[in-house]
């Protein structure tokens, strides 16, 4: 660790994971650094699950409030999970253990914006935060860090944290350094001024991370990758999708609504989206931006190959193929990619100036082009909002993707009215499935029904669409937005009570 922690304060402090997690104590707030499950600390919090096993076996409460940038990984919310040391989490989440712990009631969540994280703590809706738990790629000699995979949320974490611990993780290619643009200029209202990034490569901050010395209270060395899972190759369904929606992107250059270049690209994670990004190297596009939160494999395609220009985001989620191409490549990557708080990734003033074009996954839509992404039934959490909303909203094109069906037919993607929304009719423009493409801009309530059923419904699903519908509107109690309030929901209660939306 000589070469990774040149301040000797800092590296006076070194000590083991164990030691690090016993400063922190029951009903603490701890922020933790992570991103997509890139950039999270790996030791400590595997030392404090070990910790909250003990006491629990002793028959003492030791849980925590934790808050993160977005997902991480097994190794900090699954142990967690797993010795139920959780009271808190928040603002996004992907673990199976931590899931079913929220939908049984055991542990409350907060699925929020993910450019509102920051500012709430800084507002102090959260209360005070104790302790930050932050992994880094090295530390300076003057103290200042050397951020690893992810940004998120570190910056906040790190100026509002009582105490700080610091994993170094070895693991994380030292040429990182320079890659991120760390940015200070922010303010609470009303003392904040816009923010001077123009373009998706502008640089307006620092490529290191600020902590004050005397808040640090451990430095533990870890060597230890990031959850690095494969991507599955798209699948047929996933390629159709892709393939209307290139097919959308290319109208809209021939009306002149999009340039060449088209406009900063956003896009969520997942087999989908990856099929889009292939699409766009195959469709002979050249010198294109991306304004994101994620870097995954296809971008690096896109990067290798000149079809994008720049990707700018707040993290990594690559898989090991992925991994060892970009430690293989660091210095050529390290020219066009660009990492910062999420804040500013994810912020909704620099995504409307920019003009994002936003994609991203959906669980359902309705008839009349509300989303949701969150929940199963309504009630059952999956994952969360993510940054979807603060691109959705704000984006110059918002699209949703999702396969029609789900769960081998037994779900309809497509529904009457769906059961709990994230993105209202008025952010989204544009629905994919695999069966079409419905452009909704522009469109009356009753219009977007129509077209919806028509292009993006299963076959299976149409025809009780279409019934639904002309029925809401000779019966409906009002005509505008036509809907049967006692069957609005009788698909998701009958999944529910059968295990199909079928009748």
């Amino acid at each position: 660790m000589s070469d990774r922690i040149l301040d000797p304060r800092l590296r006076a402090r070194l000590m083991s994971a164990a030691d690090a997690a016993a400063l922190i104590r029951p009903g603490d707030t701890v922020a933790m650094s992570g991103f997509t499950g890139a950039g999270y600390p790996k030791a400590v919090p595997q030392a404090l699950a070990a910790r909250m096993q003990q006491a629990h076996a002793a028959g003492q409460a030791f849980r925590v409030q934790v808050l993160t940038g977005a997902s991480t990984a097994p190794e900090l919310d699954g142990v967690l999970a797993h010795a139920r040391g959780m009271e808190l989490r928040l603002p996004y989440q992907s673990d199976p253990t931590l899931r079913a712990q929220i939908n049984a009631g055991t542990l409350d969540y907060i699925d929020i914006h993910l450019s509102h994280v920051a500012q709430y703590t800084w507002f102090g809706f959260f209360g005070p935060v104790e302790v930050a738990l932050v992994e880094v790629a090295g530390i300076r000699a003057d103290g200042r860090l050397v951020p690893s995979s992810s940004v998120g949320n570190n910056k906040t974490w790190l100026d509002q944290a009582e105490q700080v611990i610091l994993e170094v993780n070895a693991w994380q290619p030292a040429a990182l350094e320079g890659m991120h643009d760390i940015y200070y200029g922010t303010a609470l209202p009303p003392q904040r001024k816009p923010i001077p990034l123009l373009a998706a490569d502008d640089r307006i901050g620092e490529p290191y991370l600020r902590v004050d010395p005397a808040k640090v209270v451990a430095v533990v060395a870890t060597d230890a990758p990031d959850r690095n899972s494969p991507f599955a190759a798209p699948d047929a369904t996933s390629q159709r999708i892709a393939g209307h929606l290139l097919e959308f992107l290319a109208h809209e250059r021939r009306r002149g609504r999009l340039g060449d270049t088209l406009l900063p690209l956003q896009s969520g994670v997942g087999n989908i989206a990856n099929a889009v990004l292939a699409g766009l190297a195959e469709g002979g596009y050249r010198d294109l931006t991306a304004f994101t939160e994620v870097i995954q494999d296809g971008m690096l395609r896109l990067l290798r190959e000149g079809v994008l220009r720049v990707a700018s985001a707040t993290s990594f989620s690559l898989s090991p193929d992925g991994i060892a191409e970009f430690n293989a490549n660091v210095d050529f990557y390290r020219q066009r990619i660009v990492l910062r708080p999420q804040e500013i990734s994810n912020h909704p003033e620099l995504i409307r100036r920019l003009g994002c074009i936003a994609m991203n996954g959906m669980l359902e839509a309705d008839l009349y082009g509300n989303v949701n992404s969150t929940h199963v039934a309504g009630s059952r959490i999956m994952n969360g909002i993510g940054g979807s909303g603060d691109f959705a909203r704000n984006g110059y094109l918002s699209v949703f993707m999702s396969a029609s069906t789900a769960k081998g037919g037994a779900i309809s993607s497509l529904v009457p009215m769906v059961s709990h929304v994230d993105h209202t009719e008025h952010d989204v423009m544009v629905l994919v499935t695999e069966q079409g493409l419905a452009d909704l801009r522009g469109l009356s309530p009753k219009q977007r029904a129509r077209l919806v059923i028509e292009r993006c419904a299963h076959p299976d699903y149409r025809p009780l669409l279409q019934d639904y519908f002309d029925r809401a509107c000779r019966e409906s109690y009002g005509k505008h937005t036509p809907h049967l309030l006692r069957e609005a929901l009788s698909w998701h209660q009958r999944f529910v009570e059968t295990g199909s939306m079928r009748p």
